[in-house]
């Protein structure tokens, strides 16, 4: 299959637009870029099939949730390429990974890797903004899923984006398993784990893992996610922030601060 004549073919380029608007048809930079939506399509096309195309630069923001963070979002055109690219290659490379890879992959997502966390409990644990880089990093990753799979033959390993946990019944298994991970993290992939975010931890104690502290049978949401949620809403209180907030508490045990938000709110 040439990928890339798929991919920058006018049909699919107008099927990525439909799929790239969904929720943003009132933000201006897309209402300004529909107006004349045929022509800039067609123009787009044409510099991809002369191998004319450059990306242009990247509008930068700052925000604060809940730390800071420096933004940088592209062009509607650019963002449009980028959704094209990403529904051509998705359907080949996701069949590739592994099971236990679970960012930004259909039916797979943050709750269904809790869960999946949940049943691999006590021995019975990059630039993310464009949809392209979300599938590179699934990509460029699957290395390593494959290594922790297949050679080490490691069982309950589940990796959400950047984030990995491994689960064994000793500790003395995960200390032999980190110089492993960090020299094929280096060597392969040139990278290398964070020195202030590495815990080898008991189930007991809690493992904190996508936003929620989990133990042995229940799962409360992190403090700094809460206090962040209540601030939120005394700076956005809405109907629609409220049923937000209650979609994400029910997948953990939050019955307090479900009824503190509803006596506040």
């Amino acid at each position: 299959m040439n990928f890339y004549i798929k991919i920058i073919s006018l049909e699919n380029l107008f099927t990525a637009w439909e799929e790239f608007i969904k929720g943003k048809r009132k933000r201006k930079d897309i209402a300004e870029f529909s107006e004349d939506l045929s022509s800039n399509v067609y123009s787009l096309h044409l510099d991809l099939l002369n191998k004319t195309y450059w990306h242009d630069g990247y509008h930068a923001f700052n925000i604060s949730d809940p730390k800071p963070r420096n933004i940088h979002k592209a062009t509607v055109r650019d963002r449009l390429l980028h959704h094209a690219v990403y529904r051509v290659l998705y359907p080949y490379f996701d069949k590739k990974f592994i099971h236990d890879s679970y960012s930004c992959r259909l039916n797979k997502g943050t709750h269904r890797a809790m869960e999946r966390f949940k049943s691999a409990k006590s021995g019975k644990g990059l630039p993310l903004g464009n949809l392209t880089s979300q599938l590179l990093v699934n990509i460029y990753m699957n290395e390593f899923d494959q290594y922790i799979k297949h050679n080490l033959k490691v069982k309950y390993y589940i990796r959400y984006a950047d984030d990995f946990v491994i689960t064994m019944i000793y500790r003395s298994e995960l200390e032999n398993l980190l110089p492993e991970l960090r020299n094929f993290l280096k060597e392969r992939l040139k990278l290398s784990l964070h020195p202030d975010k590495v815990f080898i931890k008991t189930l007991a104690s809690g493992i904190d893992f996508l936003g929620w502290v989990h133990f042995p049978d229940h799962r409360v949401l992190r403090t700094t996610t809460k206090r962040r949620m209540v601030k939120n809403l005394s700076k956005n209180y809405s109907q629609e922030t409220i049923a937000l907030y209650h979609g994400l508490l029910k997948h953990g045990n939050t019955y307090k601060l479900r009824e503190k938000i509803r006596n506040l709110y």
